[in-house]
């Protein structure tokens, strides 16, 4: 996946005694990590996310059941399936995300690149377009 969000496969390590998955900064993580939540208990007919951020970088891990997301940068969409710990969708700044279809068990880890700022949210999908258009009028990359 290009020009929006990124794929990032993690590592798995497995045994007779189980599995081990890493995500590393420098690695598998193009930042450091500043804030992690988990999202679980999502309803049938429930939409998380509906919001960008300014400044802050995302990594969306399933590490239970399955989601849908949807990534947008103003100008194109991508949709992925979320189905497996060892599968992370990187959300750099500006990237507006919707996550739904939730399966029952479904556990979403958030890895953020910032500590919660309501500053940096932005929450119309209008007021995102025009600070893309901003941004990209003023020479500037997310």
């Amino acid at each position: 996946m290009t020009g929006i969000a990124q794929l990032i496969e993690l590592p798995e390590f497995a045994d007779a005694r189980g599995s081990l998955i890493v995500a590393e900064h420098g690695l598998q993580l193009p930042f450091a990590i500043e804030r992690v939540f988990f999202v679980s208990g999502v309803g049938p007919n429930d939409t998380r996310g509906m919001h960008a951020h300014h400044a802050c970088h995302q990594i969306l891990v399933c590490v239970h059941g399955s989601v849908t997301a949807r990534v947008d940068n103003g100008h194109e969409t991508q949709t992925v399936r979320l189905d497996r710990p060892t599968l992370g969708l990187h959300m750099p700044p500006l990237t507006w995300g919707t996550q739904w279809d939730y399966s029952a068990d479904a556990v979403l880890l958030v890895l953020n690149s910032m500590g919660y700022d309501p500053k940096d949210y932005i929450h119309d999908y209008d007021e995102f377009l025009e600070v893309v258009s901003a941004r990209e009028a003023a020479g500037e990359s997310s």
